[in-house]
């Protein structure tokens, strides 16, 4: 990760990064002390499971110093925001031709989660909203499967 680029995150994000950090802290500190006692026998089978510690410890470690890396970039969604264009941070409600509404929150990728209603600015959906106004319609898809909606609203 380039460490010069600022992710911006909403507060939901913010806090959840936070707390993914905080637990990985609290597996590595388990998982050391699992080591320890490991490192008190002298059996074969302790052998393996203190290599497969190890692996786990490794992976906790790596996964943690990203997340850290991600936390010491991030800032939150500017306050202030053009409610007429779609930015990274805007809320927008969309209609499909069939009148079905859905609402999402234009996030950066690593907040991104399209089941909680956040969507990344990078998708190929969050490419096409980027910039746009009220009442301007919205294609995205590939192929033969293309995806219509029309902005209605954006907060």
């Amino acid at each position: 990760m380039n460490t010069t680029e600022i992710i911006y995150l909403s507060k939901k994000g913010m806090k959840e990064l936070r707390k993914s950090v905080a637990n990985l802290e609290r597996d590595r500190h388990q998982t050391i002390v699992e080591l320890r006692d490991l490192d008190k026998t002298d059996g074969h089978d302790e052998r393996l499971a203190r290599v497969e510690k190890l692996a786990v410890l490794e992976s906790i470690e790596s996964e943690l110093a990203d997340k850290q890396a991600y936390l010491a970039s991030a800032k939150l969604f500017p306050r202030k925001r053009d409610a007429l264009k779609v930015a990274i941070g805007s809320m927008v409600e969309l209609v499909d031709a069939s009148g079905r509404k859905v609402v999402y929150t234009i996030v950066d990728s690593i907040e991104a989660n399209p089941s909680d209603g956040r969507i990344s600015f990078k998708s190929p959906l969050g490419q096409n909203l980027i910039g746009k106004t009220i009442a301007d319609t919205v294609k995205w898809g590939a192929g033969l499967k293309m995806n219509q909606f029309q902005l209605v609203r954006i907060s």
